[in-house]
């Protein structure tokens, strides 16, 4: 930055027109330069002389009224009267030199002194002065203007000295010989003169106090009368007067005056400035040259020096000293004493001002918790406050004349000085200041945050700078909280998002071989049950280290909730795809075993398995679609059997669709009425007789399709999770997690409805209804809740007049997240009431042990399985008969389930099943055709009718129900 530093705050020109302006100025030089030459040759001819000294003067000065005027009216300023004031001093000019020529090339005669000419000369001055006092600055205080009157006085007063001694006298003392004629022209002599004086003495006023704006105009305009006044000058002179005759060289400095007033307002006009002048503030504006800058200074004791030499000129030539020399010198020398006594105490003043104001921002500065520091153009520090030994540990003194470079951090350098560049070259006007935010080298070597507000300073740079090294931090936190998980500390979903777009939209856009990993821990919610959320926290914890060590050093591993985790695997930009996913599909199989591995949580030990999900980047995929992609992935993992990697299909996708599309039919159906109800007959393996009925609903959907309850029940399934959301925390619109709790209540409000219809023709067959555990919590008893309470069950029974005793509960599952006193309560109070309650897929687990073992229950439903393999596997056999003697044990009835087979019916009556339910007896009838079974009353049994080889029970077709400690009343068996 040394070598830059100057370059750095080097200001780049803007290019600017001016072409026209030049062409102009050329214009106006080769018409002056003509018409002096011409002047100077004499024109040629005497009556060519007087017509160019008398009507071109007249013209220029014309065409000079005309240009001031005209501008005078576009223009909107305080500059305006000036202009209007020129134009007439212009139009006096035009009409004397008129008058002049009309004397001397129309009549042929001399001018007359004196004559109308010299009154419209006389004109021209003073409407000039008046303009030059409006376009000078003006004062803002009394002594302001007090010092312009005197300085307008010294330069007047010191001019007229001078002129007196030299030639004003002479002219005087004529007037006072009382010669014929003599008092009009002596008083004429001394007119123009006199006024030239005024008039150069407001001009050279003016030059050190004229106004900032439209410089180059009033700069024009003060050049054009001080040639005119030179001129003016010459004329009076005794050398010239005597001898002047029009169109001499003398008219060209008339004539060029006049030329350059009509050009003031309108070349000067349409120059382009300096592009790095007007928008820079004053301190930025390069400095003036001292000569420059200390002449209205030095301008009271310059006119002190010139009314000086006009005294010593009459003294040295021997003249007797002139009373108006004497009294014009001493009010010069009184006025400069005046002058000088108004400065002394200005100058006091603004001495005392800038003390308190110098101690006041030095308080200001040196209290300021803030560092300020000066930076020359070089980039070297040549001042900084005493803060810096509290912000950066260093003393201020130490840092002054540092190079600002060696103390930003070389990383932060590149970005510091292209903002520098940018800001210096950068109007001020439109940015007058910016911020930069950079490293900066404490005293104990220790790199700080810093702030800092930059100015413009004469070229350099003023830097207000703070410690933020602590928001920054607090920042980098907040970035940092709201970007990972804050139990894991890995990527959370939105950063894992940003993460996949980067290498979807990057460079790598067009590698194909990247792939997102969903993983799911299949078991983790039974972890949290079993032995608690600190426990299953833990397991996250380290389930997350171990997926963070197995990807690679630019993979990311992220957790997206709950016990979903998903990883991003950049691609090697491989386009052999079979081998990315081979080699893919092993590092998903590596983390599936790693995820696998037992944990070691509070001294026990704990496992889960992994489920993995795996999507590649296929061209044209959007982040969202690469996501929900793995997502599928993952969940067919998980329907596939658990503890295995899925890589993406499209027929996922369509199998989602279809099953969103089939979800969507199933919220209108209820409303529709497009769904049945059938009735399997249950059936004692004994007799034949049918003994109770098991309802079961039918969808038959719009297009004629009829589903099965496992169908339509996964569409219900499906339609609660996509509610949900894989993620628990919401899904596809529309979806309610309250599905199956509707189907459940049309089917229990539809089997007791058609029930009771058949009670009041004679059909006293009881209904057995399958329910959930957690639907039976939800919809209430009426023995607990409360006879006739809304949806209980008793309040149902009494709205159809369907008796107790003939509705079978169905428990269709234990789940281990309802609270087994709660159920045992409900099933209670549903046997008071005296509904039978039978325990529906016995022998597939523990769970049915154990809710045999605490719940009260009438009957005993074996499961499906056991049925199926009661035939053909021996030791299936075995346990199908074990389970039979403990239903006989307790006194329960025992229903087989799905008994298709006739050899599956002579198996299980000859372990003890006393009733079963299937394809070997019938099939769900509609009402009619259940009817007319009722009506026969019996199916054929397999084998024939054999005795039932549980003890006790009477012969025949209806068997009276065991009854254990629980003292139950017999019904049919369901």
């Amino acid at each position: 930055m040394t070598a830059s530093g100057a370059a750095l705050l080097t200001r780049q020109p803007v290019p600017g027109g001016g072409g026209r302006s030049l062409a102009m100025q050329f214009l106006l030089a080769v018409v002056s330069g003509g018409y002096a030459v011409g002047a100077a040759l004499g024109w040629g001819s005497e009556e060519l002389a007087e017509i160019m000294g008398d009507f071109g003067l007249s013209a220029a000065a014309l065409l000079a009224a005309v240009s001031c005027y005209t501008y005078a009216r576009v223009i909107d300023s305080r500059e305006r009267p000036a202009w209007l004031l020129f134009a007439f001093s212009s139009l006096m000019g035009a009409c004397g030199n008129a008058v002049w020529g009309w004397y001397e090339v129309v009549l042929g005669e001399a001018v007359p002194k004196p004559s109308v000419a010299d009154f419209a000369f006389l004109c021209f001055a003073p409407p000039a002065i008046v303009g030059l006092l409006v376009l000078a600055k003006r004062p803002v205080t009394r002594a302001g203007w007090v010092c312009l009157g005197l300085d307008s006085w010294l330069i007047g007063g010191s001019l007229l000295t001078l002129s007196w001694s030299l030639a004003l006298a002479h002219a005087a003392r004529t007037a006072q010989s009382g010669a014929p004629g003599s008092v009009p022209r002596a008083a004429l002599s001394l007119a123009y003169p006199l006024l030239d004086i005024a008039l150069v003495s407001m001009v050279l006023v003016l030059h050190f106090r004229r106004s900032e704006a439209n410089r180059s105009a009033v700069n024009t305009a003060i050049a054009a009368l001080a040639l005119t006044v030179l001129s003016d000058a010459l004329f009076t002179s005794p050398l010239l007067s005597a001898e002047y005759q029009s169109g001499q060289l003398l008219d060209a400095g008339w004539f060029a005056g006049s030329l350059l007033l009509a050009y003031a307002p309108w070349g000067a006009r349409r120059m382009h400035p300096d592009p790095g002048m007007p928008g820079l503030p004053r301190a930025d504006r390069p400095v003036s040259r001292p000569i420059t800058g200390s002449l209205p200074a030095l301008t009271p004791y310059l006119a002190a020096a010139v009314c000086t030499l006009g005294i010593l000129y009459n003294v040295v030539d021997g003249r007797k000293v002139d009373r108006v020399v004497v009294f014009t010198g001493c009010t010069v020398v009184l006025a400069l004493v005046i002058r000088q006594g108004i400065m002394l105490v200005d100058n006091i003043a603004l001495t005392q001002e800038l003390a308190q104001k110098e101690n006041h921002f030095r308080s200001l500065v040196q209290g300021s918790s803030d560092v300020i520091m000066i930076a020359a153009p070089t980039g070297t520090l040549r001042y900084v406050s005493p803060a810096a030994a509290g912000v950066y540990g260093r003393e201020a003194e130490e840092l002054v004349g540092t190079e600002l470079a060696t103390l930003i951090h070389p990383h932060d350098l590149g970005r510091v000085v292209h903002e520098v560049r940018r800001f210096l070259a950068a109007p001020p006007a439109e940015e007058p200041t910016t911020r930069i935010e950079c490293r900066f080298k404490s005293g104990s070597g220790e790199w700080l945050n810093v702030e800092s507000t930059v100015n413009r300073h004469q070229g350099g740079l003023i830097l207000n700078s703070r410690d933020v090294t602590e928001r920054v931090r607090l920042q980098a936190q907040l970035q940092h909280s709201a970007e990972h998980d804050p139990l894991t500390d890995l990527p959370n979903r939105a950063l894992f998002t940003r993460r996949v777009r980067q290498a979807l939209t990057g460079r790598r856009a067009g590698d194909h071989s990247t792939a997102v990993l969903f993983i799911d821990l299949d078991g983790f919610k039974a972890v949290n049950d079993t032995i608690g959320h600190q426990a299953g926290d833990e397991l996250l914890i380290e389930a997350a280290r171990r997926l963070q060590d197995s990807v690679r050093a630019g993979d990311t591993a992220a957790r997206l909730g709950g016990d979903e985790f998903a990883a991003l695997i950049l691609g090697d930009g491989s386009r052999d795809r079979s081998a990315r996913e081979y080699q893919v599909h092993e590092i998903a199989d590596r983390l599936r075993t790693t995820l696998s591995q037992p944990y070691r949580i509070g001294g026990s030990e704990v496992r889960v398995a992994a489920s993995i999900g795996v999507a590649f980047a296929d061209p044209g995929i959007t982040p969202s679609d690469l996501m929900r992609n793995a997502d599928l992935a993952m969940y067919r993992a998980k329907a596939g059997g658990k503890d295995r990697v899925e890589l993406y299909a499209p027929q996922m996708q369509a199998e989602v669709v279809r099953k969103a599309e089939l979800a969507g039919r199933l919220r209108t159906a209820l409303h529709d009425g497009e769904f049945t109800l059938l009735h399997q007959p249950v059936v004692s393996l004994a007799t034949g007789e049918v003994t109770a009925v098991a309802a079961q609903a039918r969808w038959r959907s719009a297009q004629g399709i009829l589903f099965t309850p496992a169908e339509f029940l996964r569409v219900a399934e499906y339609s609660e999770g996509a509610a949900a959301g894989p993620d628990g925390r919401g899904g596809l619109p529309g979806g309610t997690p309250t599905r199956a709790a509707e189907l459940g209540r049309w089917l229990l409000e539809e089997a007791v409805g058609q029930a009771a219809e058949r009670h009041r023709i004679g059909h006293d067959v009881p209904v057995a209804v399958r329910m959930s555990a957690q639907r039976l919590l939800e919809m209430g008893t009426g023995a607990a809740g409360g006879a006739g309470q809304p949806g209980s069950v008793d309040a149902l029974l009494n709205r159809h007049g369907l008796p107790p005793g003939a509705l079978v509960i169905e428990l269709a599952d234990s789940d281990p997240r309802v609270p087994f006193d709660e159920l045992e309560r409900r099933l209670a109070a549903l046997r008071r009431l005296g509904v039978l309650v039978a325990l529906d897929g016995f022998g597939s687990g523990y769970a049915a042990i154990s809710a045999l073992r605490r719940l009260p229950v009438d009957i005993l439903k074996l499961d499906r399985g056991l049925v199926e393999g009661v035939v053909e596997s021996a030791r299936l056999h075995k346990i199908t008969a074990g389970l039979l003697r403990i239903a006989n044990d307790l006194g329960m009835q025992s229903v087989a389930d799905g008994v298709d087979l006739p050899e599956q019916v002579m198996a299980l009556r000859a372990v003890g099943c006393t009733h079963g339910q299937g394809a070997a007896f019938s099939g769900p009838l509609d009402e009619y055709r259940l009817r007319r079974a009722l009506v026969r009353g019996t199916f054929p049994v397999p084998g024939g009718a054999a005795q039932p080889a549980l003890a006790g029970g009477p012969s025949g077709g209806s068997m009276a129900i065991r009854r254990g400690s629980h003292n139950e009343t017999p019904v049919p068996p369901t």
